[in-house]
This record gives structure tokens, C-alpha cells and sequence, in this order.
């Protein structure tokens, strides 16, 4: 992999990872396209690489919040910031659990499998479609719904299904305010990025050459740049109702991709 490639999937992977279109549907597009002919392994890492990025980017944009997360994990105090730090903990326990039990199946599926990223694009495109006409969204988030959201969170590993579009997009259907839904989509998803991280660092499932190394870190900025950029824009989109556009988007994307999985 050259500085370019990196580079291009580091910006993909910025962008997407907020915007609901899939950052793991396009980031296997995109391999597809450009001919990336690295093992299943060796994409998994430069995946983990550019998650971590935009989780970084998370950290700086919503420092705040998670200062407070932070501070309610060890208060020992019910209070609203312990609550809601209970609600992200509960929200990661789907993911958890389907990423331990299914960590092999979901990996052979990171392998250039354009025709399953097409089909499950064109469910993310449904499901903002649904979210953009809901009405009566004013509700915090709540106990049950968090789990609710977790499950999304956890069929959301699946490429091309939009982890933000199908978290946020629960959480609109279930009346939650949007700027709230959209705070708590993109915070829900940084201790399990982390987490994931020192898990395949300590088993030794990532393993970095020195040829990749360059790379690998312009892909990581590329991705905390524009993860910095689209993350804000994704808030502003959210809280105007204009998630039928990305449906539009994906709907596109995801005809492209069957049309040419099938034509090679």
C-alpha cells in the first residue's frame, strides 16, 4: 500500500465513519476498486488504525462529555453523569458479545465481499429514510433504549451497514432528540474502538511492518482530519432532519456495488 492509497481511505474513513453511508462498506469499495490485494489480516489492521483515528477525533470533539463520563464512572454516585455512563456501558454489551462470539465470521467478511456491502447499504438507506419522517422527537435517552441502541450498534459490525446511520437512526425512532441521539451514537462507539485496539495489540493480531508504518500514520491523520470535520457537520445534518439525502446516497452506492460485484 502506497502514502496515496492511504491517504484516500484515511479521508473515506474520516467522512463515513460520522456520516451515515458506512465507513466499513466504503472502505471495502474502495480496496475493491483500487485492487488491494492484502490478506484479510492486513486490512483488518489499517481498519483498526483508521477507527482508532476518528475515535480520537470523537475524544477532542466531545471532550466535555467524555471528561463527565469519566467523572461518573468513579463519582460512585447516582447522579446524571453516573446514569449516563451507565447507559453507554449498557449500550456496548451487544457489540461486546458479537464481536467475541463472531470475531472470525465478522473478519472474513472484511475481504472485498462487494456484493454483501451493496445489499446492506441499501438497508442503511431504509432505515434513514424511516428515521428522517419521524415525528415527536424529544426524549432523552433511557435504560431500555440504550440496549436497544447497543443491538443496532452490534448488526451495525456487518459492511455496509452504517454504524452512526443505524444507531442514530434507532434513536430517532424511538423519539429521541436528534442532537442527543447523535451525541450518544458517536460517544457509544469510542471505549469499544479502545477497547478492540488493546485487545488485538495484546493478542497480537496487529502486527505493523516498518514498510507500512508511513502509510499507516498519513492514513491516521487523513482520518482524524476529516473525522474532525465531518463529526461536527454530522450534528448539524442530524438536528435539521436531512437524512434522506444519505439515503438517497446509499441507495446509489449500494445499486453500483451489486451491478459491478455481479458484473466481476
Amino acid at each position: 500500500m502506497d502514502i496515496i492509497e492511504a491517504i484516500i481511505l484515511g479521508i473515506i474513513q474520516g467522512l463515513t465513519e460520522f456520516l451515515p453511508v458506512s465507513s466499513s462498506g466504503h472502505l471495502e469499495l474502495v480496496k475493491a476498486i483500487l485492487g488491494d490485494t492484502s490478506v484479510p489480516e492486513e486490512s483488518m489492521t489499517l481498519t483498526v488504525v483508521l477507527h482508532f483515528a476518528t475515535a480520537l477525533s470523537t475524544v477532542v470533539i466531545f471532550r466535555k462529555e467524555v471528561g463527565e463520563i469519566l467523572n461518573g464512572l468513579f463519582q460512585f454516585k447516582w447522579n446524571e453523569q453516573t446514569k449516563f455512563s451507565a447507559k453507554i456501558v449498557l449500550s456496548m454489551i451487544p457489540a461486546v458479545i458479537i464481536g467475541l462470539l463472531f470475531e472470525d465470521q465478522l473478519k472474513s467478511l472484511f475481504d472485498g465481499n462487494v456484493l454483501f456491502v451493496g445489499l446492506m447499504l441499501l438497508i442503511t438507506a431504509i432505515l434513514l429514510l424511516l428515521a428522517d419522517k419521524a415525528k415527536n422527537t424529544n426524549k432523552d435517552v433511557s435504560f431500555t433504549n440504550s440496549v436497544i441502541i447497543g443491538i443496532s450498534q452490534a448488526i451495525a459490525m456487518l459492511p455496509g451497514i452504517s454504524r452512526s446511520g443505524a444507531t442514530i437512526s434507532t434513536s430517532v425512532l424511538l423519539g429521541i432528540d436528534r442532537t442527543k441521539a447523535a451525541k450518544f451514537s458517536f460517544l457509544m462507539v469510542v471505549p469499544l474502538i479502545f477497547g478492540k485496539i488493546a485487545k488485538d495489540i495484546l493478542g497480537g493480531d496487529i502486527n505493523f511492518q516498518s514498510s507500512e508504518i508511513i502509510p499507516m500514520t498519513a492514513g491516521f491523520i487523513a482520518a482524524f482530519v476529516a473525522g474532525l470535520l465531518a463529526c461536527q457537520w454530522m450534528i448539524a445534518l442530524v438536528k435539521r432532519s436531512k437524512l434522506s439525502y444519505f439515503s438517497i446516497y446509499c441507495t446509489i452506492v449500494g445499486v453500483i456495488a451489486i451491478i459491478y460485484s455481479l458484473l466481476n
